[in-house]
């Protein structure tokens, strides 16, 4: 599988979006009665034909586990924190051995399994997680330790794994594309918002800075000299700030297509900034690499206005698969305690909209780690 790893493929990596994690918690509770009712089923099931057990005892303790589980897997796979390869390997190893365990209170022949139709909960919940190939590995995995119990297969035996082979990775189909639906609805209802939001901009913005700034920009431009840097400076601030109410700056436009995260940090690297990237590309949609460049540039300012021109900088980049993450490290004094919150009170936003705004515009974390004698780092995490 190119570039990826399996378990990427199956969606057990770190991080999910919310309308993932959203439309996963809705299914897994789902799942959570079906659990309850083909539990009940198998111990009914053994109740009712307790005299083909050949080793009662060892029948009650599987399905102890089996009870125990059950409580444990509904609890678990309701958060999304939860629901990572630990938990989903731990489902199906314990399926599997209470299948295996069938021959160990079963004597001769047998047309059941002892946990029966309970093997559905764990080929449902690779599905929700993991989509048609999570459904079908799992769906596999319990047909084969089946199949190795049996000495003669009948038909009722082969149309009930046809059923699970089926079963798995239709659901694990319809959850991915639940989720996507889910995505899609989110993004919509973010770009209704945003549009929403720069039209009430534009109007204000347009009744006072941008008149604001062509007087300056036409007044500097009559004075001659220094004004007229000033004046120059003026106007293309304003149509910068024409470009963004309008949706036509380049973090709203930056174009369809891939560009390498890599290489566009590489062009922040100068005589004080150092940068770290990998050696391979790390491509990313062209809008999305914008706004992570401006973020790392935001937090280089930073540096440059409270450490000092001079003072060094670091930047690294990791491709981690599902995720890449920008670190940002600077050797100054740190940040006081409470500054960022003053800042934020006294309408200074570099650090809550340059930054930390763009990174929760894109579903990331910026984590920050600052201190007397550790300088200031922030650690930028963008999921894929």
């Amino acid at each position: 599988m190119p570039r990826e790893s399996l378990s990427r493929a199956l969606g057990i990596g770190p991080a999910h979006d919310q309308a993932t994690e959203a439309v996963e918690t809705t299914m897994y509770r789902a799942l959570a009665v079906l659990r309850v009712v083909v539990l009940l089923n198998a111990i009914a099931v053994s109740l009712w034909r307790r005299d083909e057990l050949d080793r009662p005892l060892v029948a009650a303790v599987v399905l102890g586990v089996l009870v125990a589980w059950t409580a444990v897997a509904i609890w678990a796979y309701d958060q999304p924190g939860r629901r990572r390869s630990p938990l989903l390997v731990t489902d199906l190893v314990v399926t599997v051995a209470a299948v295996l365990s069938t021959p160990l209170v079963k004597a001769g022949e047998f047309d059941t399994t002892l946990p029966g139709f309970w093997v559905m909960g764990v080929v449902l919940a690779w599905g929700i997680h993991g989509h048609w190939l999570g459904g079908l590995i799992a769906s596999l995995a319990v047909s084969l330790a089946d199949l190795a119990i049996r000495s003669d297969v009948e038909q009722p035996v082969l149309g009930n794994i046809f059923l699970l082979m089926i079963g798995g990775p239709v659901l694990g189909y319809t959850s991915g594309l639940l989720k996507e639906m889910g995505a899609a609805r989110d993004r919509a209802e973010r770009e209704a918002a945003a549009a929403a939001e720069r039209a009430r901009l534009a109007r204000a913005v347009h009744d006072g800075v941008l008149q604001v700034l062509a007087l300056v920009q036409r007044r500097g431009l009559e004075l001659g000299g220094e004004a007229a840097e000033l004046g120059r400076l003026a106007g293309e601030q304003e149509v910068a700030l024409r470009g963004l109410v309008q949706g036509t700056s380049r973090a709203d436009g930056a174009g369809p297509g891939t560009v390498d995260l890599a290489e566009a940090l590489r062009g922040l690297a100068g005589s004080r900034v150092t940068v770290a990237v990998p050696g391979t590309p790390v491509e990313l949609p062209a809008a999305r690499v914008t706004e992570i460049v401006a973020a790392v540039r935001a937090c280089l300012d930073n540096v440059d206005r409270h450490v000092g021109a001079d003072a060094p900088a670091w930047v690294l980049l990791e491709d981690l698969g599902a995720e890449v993450v920008v670190t940002v490290r600077d050797e100054g004094p740190g940040i006081p305690a409470g500054r960022l919150e003053t800042a934020v009170a006294e309408g200074r936003l570099g650090v809550s909209e340059s930054v930390r705004g763009r990174v929760s515009d894109l579903g990331g974390t910026a984590t920050l780690t600052t201190g007397p004698g550790q300088g200031t780092e922030w650690e930028l995490a963008f999921p894929r």
